[in-house]
């Protein structure tokens, strides 16, 4: 299915409501992979950030100002695609490390920007992406 026509059959009027049909809410953790696909399918911008106070206090557009002259992967936040795509040109063993001990983001918000030559509205999400620290490769994952 069409992506566009995917997002406008999810029930619900906000962004919010639509992703939350999905299984997607403020607070919850979800797969990187399940990001992936959300942004795919739907065609919604997927956010990652790597600075919890710009994740959760500054408005999505302020930060796109303040940062969005800056080279790609210098930047505190990333698409998910962009993130993923990295990645894996970077460690051919990455899909294999996310089977076995996937990859969680905290998802922290869901809203609408104007993008594009015409100025349609995009949905979006962010989400946090955990530090390394809280990264528990030693755990085995529920199967």
């Amino acid at each position: 299915m069409d992506p566009k026509r995917a997002w406008s059959s999810l029930a619900g009027t906000t962004p919010a409501e639509k992703l939350e049909g999905l299984g997607v809410a403020s607070g919850k953790m979800l797969d990187i992979r399940r990001l992936d696909e959300i942004s795919r399918d739907y065609d919604v911008d997927v956010w990652l950030f790597f600075e919890e106070d710009l994740a959760r206090d500054r408005p999505l557009e302020k930060v796109f100002e303040e940062f969005g002259s800056f080279p790609l992967y210098e930047r505190p936040y990333i698409g998910v695609k962009e993130f993923l795509r990295f990645t894996r040109e970077n460690d051919p063993s990455f899909e294999q490390t996310l089977r076995e001990f996937p990859l969680m983001i905290e998802i922290v918000g869901a809203g609408e920007r104007s993008a594009g030559t015409n100025g349609s509205p995009r949905p979006y999400l962010t989400g946090l992406m955990p530090f390394l620290e809280d990264l528990d490769v030693d755990a085995v994952p529920d199967r």
